[in-house]
């Protein structure tokens, strides 16, 4: 396959490129230390203390990047669609103006669901959508992709509700529900879950049907689906979202973690997930817990900015490079177990969020 046309995939996946390291391989050709996948090689630094070194600082950098991306990233579209649990349909193509997401796609009409599982389930009423070409993304803050629905494998011919939970959701516990179609299990409480539609532009009665049949797609907690009242329970109070990752990093990128971490659900048997809370547990953050500033490492926030700028020049200069096309351009935006650190980095540095090669 020509380059072009591998370059051309990882556009259509939102990414550009990044050449795969070998774990614990040192320095890559930018200057940036690799990522490891198994437990994070640094010593463990007291809350106390908080003397990292460089490589320490480096380590907690890139294994926080794709939580900070997807935080900043889902936050700030919740807000710009008018809060969560909302799904907005696009009736033309983005443009230019579309500032929610980098390179959001031009081909295709987007509806964009941010929900809140931390409350209630969620449930998706999806009509039967008459395009060549449908897709649900389902992403939370861990930034690992899954495809629920897709027209790829027979999805959308016919209406399916879909039901969304979270390991913490109350009142479901996976039993079936009267009603329910179709349930999925998310890796976090606050999750997008996007549709992207081929328009049919060319065809205006087409297109005008297509549009109608987006914007019939809601999303109710289970409680109303039910025909139940919704639990009273207090909204969540979210840390400051950064105006860039970089902000994050160098402001409160402890009280974030400590946020996302409480509502992500961790594999016992992931070494990426066991690695980022090993890390985090001597700076004072651990599930379960409640940030406290007081209590928490005092770590130079200047050196987690300048890192973390460091970091994303870095996997920034690989989008140019041709060997990652080769090597790469078919394992971006994957589910969990299916990524390694390296491209979880680059693909949350380069631009979340993307879909994987097969759609």
């Amino acid at each position: 396959m020509k380059l072009t046309t591998l370059f051309r995939i990882l556009q259509t996946t939102l990414a550009c490129a990044a050449m795969v390291m070998a774990a614990g391989c040192g320095e890559d050709k930018t200057g940036a230390p690799a990522a490891t996948e198994a437990a994070a090689s640094t010593e463990p630094v007291s809350a106390a203390a908080a003397e990292l070194s460089d490589e320490q600082i480096d380590d907690l950098v890139q294994r926080s990047y794709q939580y900070v991306a997807m935080y900043n990233v889902n936050n700030k579209f919740a807000l710009s669609l008018g809060g969560w649990n909302t799904c907005v349909a696009d009736t033309e193509l983005k443009d230019h103006t579309m500032q929610d997401i980098a390179r959001p796609n031009n081909d295709t009409l987007y509806i964009a669901c941010m929900l809140d599982l931390h409350n209630d389930p969620m449930v998706l009423r999806i009509p039967a959508i008459d395009s060549k070409y449908v897709s649900l993304m389902v992403t939370a803050y861990d930034h690992y992709v899954t495809i629920p629905l897709a027209t790829r494998t027979g999805d959308f011919e016919q209406p399916v509700n879909l039901l969304l939970y979270s390991e913490r959701s109350p009142g479901y516990d996976g039993e079936p529900v009267e009603g329910i179609d179709r349930a999925y299990e998310a890796s976090g409480d606050f999750v997008s879950a996007v549709f992207r539609v081929m328009p049919h532009a060319s065809d205006p009665s087409r297109f005008e049907r297509i549009v109608e049949q987006m914007q019939s797609v809601t999303a109710t907690t289970l409680s109303e689906f039910r025909g139940e009242p919704a639990p009273a329970r207090e909204p969540p109070d979210f840390p400051d979202v950064g105006a860039t990752d970089a902000d994050t990093f160098g402001t409160n990128l402890l009280e974030v973690m400590q946020f996302i971490i409480n509502h992500t659900t961790w594999y016992p048997d992931d070494e990426i997930d066991q690695a980022l809370l090993a890390l985090y547990e001597p700076l004072g953050v651990a599930p379960g817990g409640t940030y406290d500033p007081d209590s928490v490492a005092n770590i130079d926030r200047a050196r987690l900015r300048d890192a973390a700028e460091r970091v994303a020049a870095a996997n920034l200069a690989k989008a140019t490079d041709p060997d990652f096309a080769r090597e790469n351009a078919y394992e971006l935006f994957q589910p969990k177990g299916d990524m390694n650190l390296t491209r979880l980095l680059f693909q949350s540095v380069i631009g979340p969020i993307g879909q994987p090669a097969a759609e």
